[in-house]
């Protein structure tokens, strides 16, 4: 997919997802970027004083967001198993629109949950397929067969989904469209 996208591409929603991101980041911080592909929510939290690295399992995202931004730190990391990270070694985790294309959710949030220092945030976004959302667009407008989102999330199995990982503090907000009809879930918890 990297390699057929623009190379100036702008995130979608940008200015949404960095603002609720940079709520959150203070100078200091060791931050994690999961899923970084082009890496420009790594530059906004090193912008903002994060010592910042991103991790992503596609090569051609690895080298888009070094080229993009060659200061920053980025690695490649593999699509199953442990994170080749410390444990307990960020303050913060931003993984934006990520969790709905993982195989197995139980070992990614495990592998988030380790890397993050006690008392460290995480922060999610994800597509929102509230009930009235996906009856009025039907399933398939979602979850195509061959599509790449395997897991569909509501504010509630979101915050279930955390609680269940042993996530405290959590807090999950719709976005983006009218009432009943939202597009984006806003998640923090903490460890």
């Amino acid at each position: 997919m990297w390699q057929r996208l623009p190379a100036d591409l702008e995130p979608p929603s940008w200015q949404l997802r960095r603002d609720f991101l940079l709520a959150e980041v203070r100078p200091g911080d060791r931050a994690l970027d999961i899923g970084c592909g082009a890496g420009d929510f790594t530059a906004a939290m090193a912008d903002a004083g994060a010592h910042a690295i991103g991790v992503e399992v596609a090569q051609a995202a690895v080298e888009r967001a070094r080229a993009r931004h060659p200061g920053l730190e980025f690695r490649l990391v593999p699509i199953e198993g442990p994170l080749p990270l410390e444990d307990s070694s960020f303050d913060l985790v931003w993984a934006s629109e990520v969790i709905e294309h993982v195989d197995d959710t139980a070992r990614w949030l495990s592998e988030v949950r380790r890397v993050l220092a006690p008392g460290g945030r995480l922060l999610v976004t994800t597509p929102s397929h509230g009930r009235l959302r996906v009856a009025l667009g039907g399933v398939e407008r979602f979850s195509e067969p061959l599509g790449d989102h395997l897991h569909l999330y509501t504010r509630n199995s979101l915050r279930s989904l955390l609680a269940e990982f042993g996530f405290g503090e959590i807090r999950v907000r719709a976005v983006e469209g009218p009432p009943l009809l939202r597009r984006m879930l806003l998640a923090r918890a903490a460890r």
